[in-house]
């Protein structure tokens, strides 16, 4: 291509380079899309990273700041268990509370790294606190309450009333 040629084109953002006079917009135009695709773009990035006021992004499930634990809630006719998943904490880091209906889970992580070698010495700490309220949809039994941590899992198990275990009906499905 000779040295005339290459400056008659020009580029514009995503469609690649264009012969000037094929353009219907002057640079300045193509200019300024280029650079609010590029804002919009990282706009999108950076509400994706802070999501929900975290930085989930980056740090994925409660991995070091993200204090938002998984929770499974699950019921029979007898009882409601939920399991909170508490990775890296113990039992006497974890706060848990029933009334009027609501289950709150708190607690505090608190998570320190030493390493001391010959060239170096590096210490990294997180701290953070998390609190989670449930609403528990049956009348629950609060004398019967149970919690246990096992292996950075905290159970509980909330037993129904007696009336609440009355009130469930099984219903039979046929076929249609």
């Amino acid at each position: 291509m000779s040295r005339t040629k290459e400056k008659e084109l020009v580029t514009t953002g995503e469609r690649g380079l264009r012969r000037w006079d094929d353009l219907a917009d002057n640079p300045f135009d193509i200019f300024l899309r280029g650079r609010n695709g590029l804002h919009r773009q990282l706009d999108r990035l950076f509400d994706d990273f802070w999501e929900n006021g975290r930085m989930s992004g980056l740090l994925g499930s409660w991995t070091g700041t993200d204090l938002s634990p998984r929770v499974d809630e699950t019921e029979d006719e007898k009882a409601y268990r939920i399991e909170v998943e508490l990775p890296g904490m113990d039992q006497n880091d974890v706060d848990v509370s029933y009334s009027d209906g609501l289950l709150t889970i708190s607690g505090e992580k608190k998570q320190e790294k030493e390493e001391k070698e010959k060239d170096y010495y590096r210490r990294e700490r997180s701290y953070g606190a998390f609190r989670r309220v449930l609403p528990i949809p049956v009348a629950v039994d609060e004398a019967k309450i149970q919690a246990s941590f096992k292996k950075g899992v905290l159970s509980i198990e909330l037993p129904k009333t007696k009336e609440a275990q009355k009130k469930v009906k099984k219903i039979s499905v046929k076929s249609a």
